[in-house]
């Protein structure tokens, strides 16, 4: 996303750990689980590739219109699936925020802000206004999970890839990851 090194490499970092998380979430016994987290290790292995910083790999021109149609497809499948459950209209946002991030990058690969104009434009900030509520509202929603989770018997702890306060600061980390990503653009 061509910002400065060190925080892209932190941000490469914090979504690939994300997206490692979520492979080893697929193992779940839920279906739905496994499900989600597929999608979500996409989207966390999509943005780690996608904050490479630009003074260390500038990909070639070709790179953002693939990212663009795997994205798409990630946006028309969340879509789809989003009939039977609402959680998926975020794996579609998230999805499309990806689109228009490697559109944006196509049109113009060097420079950090693709549209010439002042201020942010509207599509940007109605992505920053979502993923900054999206942020907020996963942080306190992990309150409680973790309180609960602390008291819970030790017989009865679940697998890793079934613990729902994990899942849920993976969210927030890629909700973390968007926001940066975006304010980049």
């Amino acid at each position: 996303m061509h910002g400065p090194a060190s925080p892209g490499w932190l941000l490469v970092a914090l979504c690939a750990a994300t997206g490692a998380y979520c492979l080893l979430r697929m193992r779940s016994s839920d279906e739905t689980q496994r499900r989600a987290a597929g999608d979500e290790a996409l989207m966390g292995f999509g943005m780690a590739v996608m904050a490479v910083p630009g003074s260390a790999f500038t990909p070639p021109a070709w790179v953002w219109p693939a990212y663009a149609v795997v994205f798409g497809g990630a946006a028309l499948r969340a879509l789809w699936v989003a009939r039977g459950g609402t959680h998926h209209l975020h794996h579609l946002v998230g999805a499309a925020a990806m689109v228009y991030m490697a559109v944006v990058m196509t049109a113009s690969p060097t420079a950090g802000h693709a549209h010439g104009g002042s201020g942010v434009p509207l599509l940007t900030g109605g992505l920053l206004v979502y993923f900054a509520a999206y942020v907020l509202v996963s942080g306190v929603r992990l309150l409680p999970v973790a309180a609960a989770a602390g008291s819970a018997a030790a017989g009865s702890v679940p697998a890793w890839g079934d613990r729902p306060e994990l899942a849920r600061a993976c969210r927030l980390s890629m909700g973390i990851g968007m926001l940066a990503m975006l304010l980049t653009i």
